[in-house]
């Protein structure tokens, strides 16, 4: 650090006080009674201001820059605009010592030596607080929040903007250490003073990739561990507005005192570090404007340049009397001092660069005290503090040696990593050294004072000594054994000496004209490149001493430590890149070039050292154009782009340099050029040694066609170029080299265009192209992928029948393209009638697959199948159960009638349900007829007989229920709950609800007279779950029911036509009479007791035999009736004539029928031959069931009352019922059975 005098002038009174303004343009200076106005640039007085009345002690300037106040010992404050005009004037009751300008709101504090006084510009008065001693000083915070007053008691009072004191800091002198000056750190990043802060060991080091803020959560650890002496106190709590908690704040505050110490403290009281020891009583303190440095003026007549965190670096200026005031220009490195004797010194502070580097290792000086070494490569850091001024730096290998003022400090690193960056002090010399350079060895250090190089161990010991004949003006370590190095040294006089540590004696290498300013020598030791005075590199080569080129605008040089025959160097603006004889390349970089390692340049600008990446593409280029391949790699290794790699790559392939090129593509991991360098060389090795073949592949991999046909033309290989052409499909110019007509050659290559032109999107050029060559299968397929339905047409009518594969392809795709006519016409053509018939189901052309099948029957499964599944799959269920039985698939058919029945009954289809029941049951009956399964499907058939008949009447029953009218008559609904009651004695199936039919037949039994029934309904009711909606109606008919008689109408008592027994209405064994075991005949639509008894044949009777016997129609004789008609007086008489002779009955039937039944087992009604004879086919009604079922008969006993017989389900009707629900529904209410069609 040099301070430079600016400027000085002189006034005759003592300078107690000076102001900046903030543009740094005007100095304002308190002498005498007047104020003093200076430019700063030249130090011209521009203007006297008068306005006191005595001496003016204190000057301030607002941040903002409008105005600036003075303050005297007239008791007086004078606020002036920055136009030097005085606006406003206000007292104290003594003498002013200082004044402060708040840094934001631009409140002025005026102190006095008994009060304070705060105005502001938008208040009309000033408001003021008495102090309890004289304040000498004054600082506010940076933020503007708080203000410092230096007591002359030794006490530091912090206050708020109010003036409220929130911070009392008791010095430990007392009075006895008046504090002269405070200054707060203007420095937002307070991080910067904790890197610093005193600590015990002098020479820690920290370690960092990158510098990082220490976080607000350790701030109290950061204290503890800096040797804070005061005790942590509680917060005090403030509730007023805007005062901050002053434990979170990071303000720093600087206080000298005249017990000659330096302090610090934080905001909230807490003292940071020790005091530190001046030997000077300080009449003034200020921080730089970033708050990096401090400076302290007083009593022996000099500034001092302090850290910000007290170490002393220098001084500034010496004076001839005590230095009163002094402050630093705003935002720069000038300081003006004003003295006791009126002097004013304006000085401007020029900080050197103190700095070494060795290969990547860059380590310079940092806030003047510490040392950072910064790996140029990784950007690592780590940085060492000295507490010290640090005067010089060198760095080698794993040593660094740092001189401080009295003593040099060497470090080692902690291991042999090349990437470590922990430091450990070696060796400590105490001692005072003077020297101009220092280099450090890797047992020695160096120093070197004008002339003379001193070779010192790391103990201290002078080992040797050189006496120069000129000044040294560059020295370098250049490398060698530990104990042994070299050294470089280059002289004023032009001389470059080579010394070794361990030899007295140095060697001369070269003498030139010109003074030395930079040297630096090869890798190899065989050139030496020279910077001269005059701003020209030299390079020589140091056996021959012949200058081999010279280079003007140099100002520093570096050879490549990893290229023997590259180097750069710096000047005017540009970097310079020269590589053997080659012309330089330049390209724009400021600064100086320090170090060449491969790619990377080390260039220091200003202060701050960076690495460029510079890729070596201009002399890698350089070479190649002299075909040099080798050393084009050697300088493409040391960094250039993958676009470069692949030129050398390239160049060198071309050039038949396989080793290069193979190096190359490694490089690029280009696996393609890889395969064909191996394949070159295996044929080399085989004994190939035409390098135009070889060029020739070499030219058809890099896309250079014509070329390598050419060749291969020249080296006799025609056959090679056409495979080229064919393959790249270009087949103009394969057809020039064809051999022959040769039809197969040809016929390959039409093939090869047909694909080329396939692959390249030209679909109708290549079907032409493979119609031609016979490739028709390829033309078919692309035609049927382009939906080319008329050029499949053409192809398939122009081929032959026997052409079997393109046919069933063209007939593949029309089936794909929706035109089944012409897949038809094709398979027909090739006689392929199962795909026909398959192509008929696909499209759902029924009409032609059954005329197919009419004419081929062996085809009728695959027809109707698919039909089956196609009308099941479109909920035709019905027409799929018919074709399942019609195509023989009777498990289908049951499966489907099954799922539908259960359907009908899980949706309350009940009427349906019945239906599907019956067509299950005749589909069983139709499968018994197999031997194997009778058994079995007459069980089904019975059952299913059964379910069905019962669904048919639940069906009434649930309409009755549910919705709210009814369609039936009471007596229906009687007749179908009392035939249901009787049909569920063992398991309800699913759907019937024996809660709805028992409520019916309650209702309707009350209804029709029958109390005892339903009083037994409703008593069954009691036992079942009941839903909510019948609670109420069957408790109150449960209620009601009781009123009535407990008895059954009589005219409801069912007759047995067999034996004339009136039966019970809930009859315990069922629907048969409990006399004679004659099962009941019902209604299928009233449910009524049918006039029927069923006869069977006697043993030996066939059913044809009966039927012929019943059609013989015997003659009946006609009765004469016993009742006699006698009309008299107008009146008519019937009477009962007991007289007349009874005609026996001769009826064998009704003979039958008064047969006396014994015992509890049913006996039937047996006919036989007679008896069939003298039967009316009127009164048999025959149930024809197919086999292997026996036929069921009949007789009417009233043969008067009509009853007809669906002759599809066999079930029985009333014929007015029936006639009724013909009408109605057009169909039998049972089976559907149409009117006019044929049974389903």
């Amino acid at each position: 650090m040099r301070a430079v005098l600016t400027w000085r002038d002189k006034v005759e009174q003592c300078v107690y006080d000076l102001a900046f303004k903030p543009d740094g343009t005007q100095l304002i200076l308190a002498a005498g009674n007047r104020l003093l106005v200076y430019d700063t640039s030249d130090g011209t007085l521009l203007q006297p201001l008068k306005g006191h009345k005595d001496t003016v002690y204190c000057v301030a300037y607002a941040k903002d820059g409008k105005r600036f106040a003075s303050g005297s010992a007239d008791k007086s404050v004078i606020i002036w605009t920055s136009k030097l005009e005085g606006i406003l004037k206000y007292t104290h009751n003594d003498s002013i010592q200082c004044v402060s300008y708040n840094p934001v709101t631009h409140q002025l504090a005026s102190c006095s030596s008994s009060d304070i006084g705060l105005w502001s510009p938008e208040q009309k008065s000033v408001s003021k607080h008495k102090s309890s001693s004289k304040i000498t000083c004054c600082s506010w915070t940076n933020d503007g929040q708080y203000l410092a007053l230096g007591m002359f008691n030794g006490v530091v009072s912090i206050r708020n903007k109010n003036g409220e004191e929130k911070v009392k800091i008791e010095r430990p002198g007392g009075s006895l250490s008046p504090i002269w000056s405070i200054c707060w750190n203007p420095s937002s990043r307070w991080e910067n003073f904790w890197m610093n802060v005193e600590i015990e060991d002098a020479e820690e080091v920290i370690v960092s990739r990158y510098f990082q803020e220490i976080p607000s959560t350790l701030k109290a650890a950061v204290y503890s561990s800096q040797g804070s002496e005061a005790e942590d106190e509680p917060e005090e709590e403030d509730d007023s507005p805007g005062d901050d908690d002053l434990e979170e704040r990071n303000d720093i505050l600087a206080v000298a005192d005249w017990g000659q110490k330096l302090s610090f403290y934080q905001l909230s009281g807490k003292q940071i570090g020790k005091d530190r020891s001046l030997n000077f009583d300080p009449c003034c303190i200020s921080y730089f404007t970033k708050g990096e440095y401090i400076l302290l003026g007083g009593s022996d007549k000099q500034v001092s340049l302090f850290t910000k965190d007290g170490v002393r670096l220098g001084a500034v200026g010496e004076q001839t009397s005590w230095v009163w005031t002094c402050k630093v220009k705003p935002d720069s490195n000038y300081v003006v001092v004003g003295c006791q004797d009126g002097t004013i010194s304006f000085y401007q502070l020029i900080f050197s660069t103190v700095h070494g580097l060795y290969k990547d290792r860059y380590a310079y000086r940092d806030s003047m005290t510490d040392v950072i070494v910064q790996h140029l490569i990784t950007e690592q850091k780590v940085r060492i503090k000295c507490k010290e001024l640090v005067k010089k730096i060198a760095i080698y290998k794993n040593r660094l040696a740092i001189q401080l003022p009295e003593k040099i400090l060497i470090y080692e690193l902690c291991s042999e990593d090349l990437l470590d960056m922990r430091y450990r002090v070696k060796e400590k010399i105490a001692r005072k050294f003077e020297c101009n350079l220092l280099v450090v060895c890797a047992d020695h250090i160096i120093l070197c004072q004008e002339r003379r190089l001193q070779c010192l161990s790391f103990s201290g010991v002078k080992e040797r000594e050189w006496q120069m004949e000129s000044l040294i003006r560059y020295i370098k370590v250049i490398g060698g054994p530990p104990g042994r190095e070299g050294l470089l040294v280059g002289l004023k006089n032009g001389q470059i000496l080579k010394i070794f540590v361990d030899n007295l004696f140095a060697i001369v290498l070269l003498k030139q004209a010109t003074a030395v300013r930079c040297l630096d020598m090869s890798a190899s030791r065989n050139k030496l490149a020279v910077v001269d005075e005059n701003d020209m590199c030299l390079v020589y080569d140091i056996h021959t001493k012949e200058l081999l080129f010279q280079e003007p605008n140099a100002n520093s040089v570096a050879w490549n430590t990893q290229c023997e025959d590259m180097l750069c160097f710096s000047g005017g603006g540009y970097l310079n890149i020269k590589a053997s004889t080659f012309p330089v390349h330049q390209q724009k970089l400021q600064g100086f070039v320090v170090g060449y390692n491969g790619s990377k340049i080390f260039c220091l600008h200003v202060f701050s050292m960076s690495a460029v990446e510079v890729p070596q593409s201009a002399p890698m280029y350089q070479y190649l154009d002299r075909k040099m391949f080798r050393e084009a790699y050697q300088i493409a290794c040391l960094g250039v782009t993958d676009t470069d790699w692949r030129e050398l790559a390239m160049e060198a392939l071309e050039g038949l340099e396989f080793e290069t090129a193979k190096k190359a593509f490694t490089r690029l991991q280009d696996l393609r050029y890889l395969e064909l360098i191996n394949s070159i060389e295996e044929r080399k090795k085989r004994g190939e040694t035409n390098n135009d073949l070889f060029l020739a592949d070499v030219f058809s991999y890099q896309g250079k066609f014509h070329e390598a046909a050419k060749l291969y033309k020249r080296s006799g290989h025609e056959n090679l170029a056409l495979n080229m052409y064919t393959d790249l499909r270009m087949f103009e110019y394969a057809k020039d080299f064809l051999g022959s007509e040769d039809p197969k050659e040809t016929k390959m290559l039409i093939t090869k265009q047909a694909d080329w032109a396939r692959n390249i999107n030209e679909p109708k050029a290549a079907v032409e192209m493979y119609i031609s060559a016979g490739e028709h299968c390829k033309a078919i397929e692309i035609s049927g992928d382009h939906g080319w339905v008329d050029m499949l047409i053409d192809i398939a009518r122009k081929l032959d029948k026997a052409e079997r594969e393109p046919l069933l392809m063209c007939a593949h795709f029309f089936k794909k393209l929706d035109n089944p006519g012409y897949a038809a016409e094709t398979y027909l053509k090739i006689g392929d009638l199962k795909s026909l018939v398959q192509l008929h189901v696909e499209t759902r052309r029924w009409d032609e697959a059954f005329a197919l099948g009419e004419k081929h029957p062996e085809f009728k499964d695959d027809i109707y199948v698919p039909y089956a599944q196609w009308l099941a799959e479109n909920d035709h269920f019905e027409e799929a159960q018919k074709a399942f039985h019609k195509a023989g698939q009777q498990g289908k058919a049951v499966q489907v009638l099954e799922q539908l029945t259960h359907n009908a009954v899980v949706e309350s289809r009940f009427n349906d349900a019945a239906y599907y029941y019956w067509m299950l049951s005749m589909q069983c009956l139709d499968i018994a007829q197999d031997p194997a399964q009778k058994e079995v499907m007459l069980g089904k058939f019975h059952h299913f007989q059964h379910l069905a008949e019962q669904y048919h009447g639940y069906h009434a029953i649930h309409r009755y229920v549910e919705e709210p009218f009814s369609f039936h008559l009471p007596e229906t609904l009687f007749n179908i709950s009392r035939f249901l009651l009787h049909s569920l004695t063992k398991d309800t199936p699913l759907g019937i609800s024996k809660v709805n039919t028992l409520f019916t037949l309650a209702k309707q039994s009350k209804a029709l007279g029958a109390y005892k029934l339903a009083r037994h309904a409703y008593d069954k009711l009691q036992g079942l779950q009941i839903p909510a909606r019948f609670q109420k109606s069957i408790e109150l008919g449960s209620l009601t029911i009781r009123s009535k008689p407990f008895h059954d109408s009589e005219e409801l008592v069912p007759l047995c036509y067999r034996c004339s027994t009136n039966n019970p209405l809930l009859n315990n064994l069922g629907s048969v009479c409990v006399n004679c075991r004659q099962p009941f005949v019902f209604s299928a639509s009233s449910y009524e007791v049918l006039h029927l008894v069923e006869f069977y044949l006697e043993e030996g009777i066939s059913d044809e035999e009966a039927v012929s016997l019943i059609d013989l129609e015997a003659p009946r004789l006609k009765r004469e009736s016993k009742w006699q008609e006698i009309t008299s007086n107008n009146a008519q008489t019937l009477r009962l004539d007991e007289s007349m002779d009874s005609v026996g009955d001769d009826d064998p039937f009704t003979a039958k029928l008064s047969f006396e039944q014994g015992g509890s087992e049913f006996v039937p009604v047996v006919a036989n031959r007679s008896v069939l004879r003298r039967m009316s086919r009127q009164d048999v009604l025959i149930k024809r069931w197919p086999p292997p079922l026996r036929w069921q008969y009949f007789r009417s006993l009233l043969p008067d009352a009509s009853i007809t017989m669906c002759p599809s389900c066999f079930q029985m009707f009333h014929s007015e019922d029936y006639e009724l629900l013909l009408l109605q529904h057009t169909c039998c209410p049972y089976c559907r059975r149409r009117v006019d069609g044929p049974s389903p």
